[in-house]
């Protein structure tokens, strides 16, 4: 089938939109890496953060312990 004049500028147009949309397609595909890295980065920030509020909590319930224990021997040594 022969081309029109009139054709030429319709295939450019697609063309172009097909150039718009490949530029768009990877603007995406980087800022979809961006974002898996950087929730990588903050899954593991995260899990060292879990960590440490766990060890806190731990000696926080030590200490508690402690300061209930020396409680009843002080009160122990008032009523004895």
């Amino acid at each position: 089938m022969r081309r029109m004049a009139s054709d030429a500028p319709r295939e450019t147009q697609a063309e172009l939109d097909l150039k718009k949309l490949d530029f768009r397609i990877d603007e995406l595909i980087r800022a979809v890496e961006r974002l898996k890295e950087e929730n990588r980065s903050l899954q593991q920030k995260q899990d060292v953060l879990v960590s440490e509020r766990a060890a806190l909590v731990q000696k926080n319930e030590l200490v508690r312990t402690r300061v209930e224990a020396m409680i009843s021997r002080l009160r122990s040594l008032e009523h004895g």
